[in-house]
């Protein structure tokens, strides 16, 4: 990690190398992803990121020329982690699981991220002026959480009439619980209560897409 870090401490060996040519835009996304990952959207900075390759502030504003857009880079990295993470938790499902059951997969993905990488989840949804609309690198995981309520209708789970805009009532649940975990505000929770209170989450979304004629109970 590099946040932290002081250059003028460092051994020769220990310090950063230096990156050249076209690598060193990439080599600060990365580098202001680490940022993120440890501090959070505040600690994404022009310098801290220059800092952390070892080169200079000025050879960093070739690239970015200022805070916000770098921290728009760091933000693009932050959603596709998050959307790997939802991808990873649908593939360990069966081929055959139901729809309601891959949604429910790709939720508890979406807080498990959330939970073990706090500083990109705020990150991925930080207030930046770079964002002025929705975004491109954002629509992976919006398509995924579509298609798959289209699933719940497709197989009668979901009534039609139900399905417009459920893609923001799905999300806000669980992006919700996700962020009283980020921001502590469940911190009286112990782990075991913390895992139920996901799982109620989870199943309240469950119970309000189940309006369809083949929707049942529990499936």
């Amino acid at each position: 990690m590099c946040a932290g870090v002081n250059i003028g401490q460092m051994t020769t060996s220990q310090r950063p190398r230096r990156y050249h040519h076209g690598d060193l835009r990439n080599a600060l996304v990365r580098a202001a992803a680490e940022l993120a990952e440890t501090g959070g959207p505040e600690a994404v900075t022009v310098r801290a990121a220059a800092r952390c390759v070892g080169v200079t502030p000025t050879a960093a504003y070739r690239h970015f020329t200022n805070h916000e857009q770098l921290l728009r880079a760091a933000q693009e990295q932050a959603q596709h982690s998050l959307f790997a993470a939802m991808q990873e938790a649908l593939a360990l499902l069966p081929p055959d699981a139901a729809p309601v059951d891959r949604l429910a997969a790709v939720g508890r993905g979406y807080i498990t991220f959330a939970q073990r990488e706090p500083g990109l989840f705020r990150t991925a949804f930080c207030p930046n002026e770079e964002n002025s609309g929705p975004q491109d690198w954002q629509a992976p995981a919006f398509q995924l959480l579509s298609s798959l309520l289209d699933e719940l209708v497709e197989v009668g789970y979901t009534d039609p009439a139900q399905r417009p805009d459920a893609e923001y009532a799905a999300w806000a649940a669980v992006h919700g619980m996700a962020g009283l975990i980020v921001d502590k505000a469940v911190r009286h929770l112990g782990a075991q209560e913390r895992e139920v209170a996901i799982d109620r989450t989870l199943e309240v979304v469950r119970l309000g897409l189940a309006t369809g004629p083949k929707a049942t109970p529990r499936n």
